[in-house]
């Protein structure tokens, strides 16, 4: 009788344990080459934000991705690998999220790469230098992958802000400021007895060492201008305004639902359209839209245009409505004047974790620095400042205290520069809330933190303060 050819090992019928073994084998080899859907990562909401510093977006999800990513030129396209990521609309909605006046991105596709791997393409309006990175929940958000598109050449604020700087004058103020009384200076403008003082300040130090038998002819010093006796000085003043929060950093929220960086924004152009009336003025804020700058950011900005005083604004909030009142603040090395100015300035401190900032380019030693170069002088100056707002402010709103408050806020510490935190009012608070929102009362905070300025330029004319810095 012939013999059966033999079974492959495939085909031979398995022990019940044997049959166990290969299931569960089975199960797992499918686990692997299957796209594990319910174990994957969602995408809870998309944002894009597009400024001319940077575009960022951003995509909220509830587990903690990974990304990678590459350029490709001719035409730039910037291309992001995302593991562990399931496709589904909230993602797809990204592609409508992008704008056509966005400075860099043209438009954004989204594909299913392989399983578990989702490919977005940007494809660039330029070449851009991407930082991409993840951020830990906070703050209401949770886990958030970042794409940060800077320009290849950055914009340089001074440039920006002399570029948009209107040569044949802007609208005059809604409410006339007050003129100068008889012998007062006004911006940008030393009378005679800071003229006094820059001379004294000169012969005091001396004449320069001049180096013995130099090589070469050397040119002549250019000696500085010298005044007259009751001469005018003038010369351009720069004053930044810094509307807090922003993009991803919402601020406070009041009840009816306001945000803070909206209400601060808008107060922030009305200064600035008030300040750039006055003669020898001019203006740069550290945002001019909804995105975000972190603090040191801001402040490396406000250094970066040599300004002469640096103005942060911000609407207060607190647990208990029932807070009211406008504040202004200035920086403290030793400690808060007060239990509430600690607890302000910690809740601020903490926009660059809810803004989100790149730790992996962060520079904390900037931040020391300018913590450890912030000088008495640059405080009592800020202090001079700091109570002439404060009392104009006071004409039109309560006070929540008579006097200005010190803490450790960080957007406060630029060595050189006066600086101020004005809490115009309580977000918080209901009744403040609405005026806040309120075109008038807006138009009434810009026009007195206006004449405070001018008040403390009258008595501390920026030409005398440069000999110091």
């Amino acid at each position: 009788m012939p013999r059966k050819p033999a079974l492959p090992d495939s085909l031979i019928p398995a022990s019940p344990k044997r049959r166990t073994a290969l299931k569960a084998g089975g199960t797992l080899l499918l686990s692997v080459l299957a796209p594990a859907s319910a174990n994957a990562a969602q995408i809870m909401a998309v944002r894009v934000w597009p400024a001319d510093e940077y575009t960022r977006v951003t995509l909220e999800n509830d587990g903690d991705i990974k990304a990678s990513h590459f350029m490709v030129p001719d035409p730039p396209r910037l291309v992001v690998d995302i593991d562990g990521l399931a496709l589904n609309d909230t993602l797809k909605s990204l592609v409508a999220k992008v704008e056509s006046n966005d400075p860099y991105i043209k438009q954004v596709r989204v594909g299913q790469n392989r399983p578990n791997v989702v490919r977005l393409v940007f494809d660039l309006k330029e070449d851009v230098k991407p930082q991409v990175f993840n951020l830990a929940p906070v703050a209401g958000y949770r886990h958030r992958l970042i794409f940060d598109l800077y320009p290849v050449h950055p914009v340089d604020p001074l440039s920006a802000m002399i570029a948009k700087e209107n040569w044949s004058g802007g609208t005059v103020s809604a409410t006339p400021l007050p003129q100068p009384q008889a012998g007062e200076p006004t911006i940008g403008q030393a009378g005679p007895d800071a003229v006094a003082r820059l001379e004294a300040d000169a012969a005091r130090a001396g004449p320069s060492p001049v180096p013995a038998q130099p090589t070469a002819p050397q040119p002549a010093p250019q000696a500085p201008s010298k005044a007259a006796p009751g001469q005018k000085v003038v010369r351009m003043v720069t004053i930044a305004l810094d509307p807090g929060h922003g993009g991803e950093d919402p601020g406070a929220t009041g009840a009816s639902g306001s945000r803070e960086k909206d209400i601060v924004l808008e107060i922030a152009k009305r200064l600035k359209t008030r300040l750039e009336n006055l003669p020898n003025t001019r203006v740069m804020l550290t945002r001019d839209g909804d995105f975000f700058v972190p603090l040191g950011k801001r402040v490396e900005k406000a250094r970066s245009v040599q300004a002469d005083l640096f103005v942060s604004i911000h609407a207060d909030a607190f647990v208990q409505p029932t807070a009211r009142g406008s504040s202004v603040f200035v920086l403290s090395e030793k400690g808060a004047t007060s239990s509430a100015a600690r607890w302000l300035a910690d809740d601020q401190n903490k926009a660059d974790l809810i803004g989100g900032v790149n730790l992996g380019t962060h520079d904390r030693q900037l931040a020391s620095v300018l913590f450890d170069l912030s000088t008495t002088a640059q405080i009592n100056d800020s202090m001079k400042l700091g109570k002439a707002v404060l009392s104009e402010i006071g004409g039109i709103n309560r006070l929540h205290k008579g006097a200005v408050e010190q803490a450790g806020f960080a957007v406060l510490k630029a060595p050189d520069i006066p600086s101020i935190l004005v809490e115009t009012a309580f977000i918080s608070n209901p009744e403040e809330e609405a005026k806040l929102k309120d075109d008038a009362y807006q138009n009434q905070l810009a026009d007195a933190i206006t004449k405070g300025i001018k008040r403390y330029f009258a008595y501390n004319p920026p030409l005398a303060k440069s000999r110091m810095t």
